[in-house]
């Protein structure tokens, strides 16, 4: 039975969501309230609609925008297969990144299902925040998780993203066992994610579960300052800075660790 799910938009010709060119389909949905979210747009499962502004020439213009669109997976997938010869090319594929597309089990599942039949490589970008059964339903049509990591601290982790982080280190755990292909993603948010105390527990964690894959360092950006405006959210980190020096002392931490580590993404 075909699926029908909302999604917020479809970036075409990616390249930082899995190897090869990929298209990265957005669900919408995030059971976590990062301070730091670039795409505060992505929390709600709903379609909801925003005012924007425009300016042409002297005059500034007020028109209404609508975020999320209601698709199924057909649409879904008749877009994404317009460019299978670039994947084909590239070891390419599909991804399927939120919000957290796991809020969206039933369509996800059915997403990679469609697209596994369709001989597409497929990649999940996920926080790994999800009942275990659901993670268990999506394993045998996933090629690749892309896993976040942020914070190893748990109080700290519901003080930053308003959830506990024990379900998404038990389920790390669980794919680690079932030799899930997994890439580690970490977003280094200053003082916050890329402090010396969080990345050594995050070292000790990942060798204490037995994972030997890659880490992806992610540093900050803060290109979100519109989408906050538009959405009347206050932006918590508009006054922080990029840290290029993090990058360097985080990647040199997980190569000596034994870790192969590439920064950004």
């Amino acid at each position: 039975m075909m699926r029908n799910g909302i999604i917020f938009d479809i970036k075409k010709f990616a390249v930082h969501d899995g190897p090869g060119i990929r298209t990265t389909v957005f669900l919408k949905g995030c059971p976590l309230n990062c301070i730091w979210c670039h795409n505060p747009e992505s929390r709600s499962k709903e379609c909801i609609k925003i005012l924007k502004e425009t300016k042409v020439g002297e005059n500034t213009f007020t028109f209404e925008s609508m975020i999320g669109q209601k698709v199924n997976t057909e649409e879904v997938l008749l877009e994404v297969m317009k460019d299978k010869i670039f994947y084909d090319e590239s070891d390419g594929g599909v991804t399927f990144s939120g919000g957290e597309p796991l809020m969206q089990p039933s369509f996800l599942e059915d997403l990679l299902k469609t697209s596994k039949e369709k001989g597409l490589h497929t990649t999940i970008d996920t926080c790994g925040f999800a009942p275990r059964d659901l993670v268990e339903r999506i394993l045998p049509f996933t090629d690749l998780f892309l896993y976040d990591i942020k914070l190893i601290d748990n109080e700290l982790h519901k003080e930053k993203m308003g959830v506990s982080n024990e379900t998404i280190l038990e389920n790390l755990r669980f794919l680690v066992s079932q030799k899930a292909n997994i890439i580690i993603r970490i977003p280094l948010i200053p003082d916050i994610t890329d402090t010396e105390e969080n990345i050594l527990r995050i070292i000790s964690f990942l060798i204490g579960c037995k994972y030997n894959g890659k880490i992806d360092l992610l540093p900050f950006h803060n290109t979100a300052e519109q989408k906050y405006k538009n959405l009347q959210i206050e932006n918590q980190m508009k006054t922080i800075k990029k840290d290029v020096d993090s990058s360097e002392k985080v990647a040199s931490r997980f190569t000596k660790a034994g870790f192969s580590v590439s920064v950004g993404g």
